[in-house]
């Protein structure tokens, strides 16, 4: 497939599930861009597609939100990026898709568990700490709320209190990683043409994923998105881990 088809058929897809549940643009994006693009590539154009479903969700779906209960998330995930960016240089293809499928197959069935299991106590030291690890995945490819909303799902977070505070802690977290990448080097100007198609392909579909976030039940199409999801780091891992092994065997 011509990379800028794939490109477009992922911003499509993340851009509608942003819109209706606030996140997981990276985790969509990339099920596409891991197969096609490099990984540099595909982590610059993720952040971008977020940072860009973000600022359409922040003027379609408004939610307030507490700054006390914010503030340990964003303070970690600032301390978390810059480890991010520094790992994304030497980041390795195989790796890459073996590792970006096991957090699919790990935290999707999490995910779709999360009402079953026992809710978490926590404090600022725990949201903090969960705002790094969100900072850290961001840094590497935008992946910022994939954490910090199974923590907030373990937590009990009203449905609304969680769209916010993840909506507001990506918006900040995607917007440092995306200075970051600028003063880096990473963002070039062959990327514009990719910007352009990111965001063209996915101002209309999450336009419409706001508009169904306000008037369906959000849990029944997560589940739908996480079990394909999970099928799709499933998919990686099949292609990831015998290359992987392949390697380990080969002469030095």
């Amino acid at each position: 497939m011509d990379p800028l088809y794939l490109i477009a058929l992922g911003a499509i897809v993340a851009g509608f599930v942003q819109g209706l549940s606030g996140f997981a643009f990276g985790m969509v994006a990339m099920s596409f861009w891991a197969w096609g693009l490099e990984p540099r590539v595909a982590a610059v154009l993720t952040v971008f597609g977020s940072l860009t479903g973000q600022l359409i969700a922040v003027f379609s779906v408004r939610r307030g939100g507490s700054w006390g209960l914010l503030w340990p998330f964003v303070l970690g995930g600032l301390a978390g990026i810059p480890l991010g960016v520094w790992v994304l240089p030497y980041l390795d293809m195989l790796w890459f898709k073996a590792v970006f499928g096991t957090l699919l197959v790990v935290w999707c069935p999490l995910m779709l568990l999360a009402p079953r299991l026992p809710r978490l106590r926590g404090g600022r030291l725990a949201d903090g700490a969960v705002g790094m690890v969100g900072g850290v995945l961001g840094g590497i490819g935008g992946f910022t709320g994939t954490v910090p909303t199974l923590w907030c799902t373990l937590r009990g977070f009203e449905r609304d209190t969680q769209r916010a505070v993840i909506q507001n802690f990506n918006l900040s977290m995607l917007a440092v990683t995306m200075l970051t990448y600028l003063g880096s080097g990473l963002v070039t100007v062959s990327l514009l043409p990719m910007f352009a198609v990111v965001a063209l392909a996915m101002l209309l579909p999450t336009l419409l994923g706001t508009r169904v976030y306000l008037g369906i039940s959000e849990a029944a199409f997560r589940r739908i998105v996480l079990s394909l999801l999970t099928l799709s780091g499933i998919a990686m891992l099949v292609v990831a881990v015998p290359g992987l092994l392949v390697r380990g065997y080969s002469p030095l």
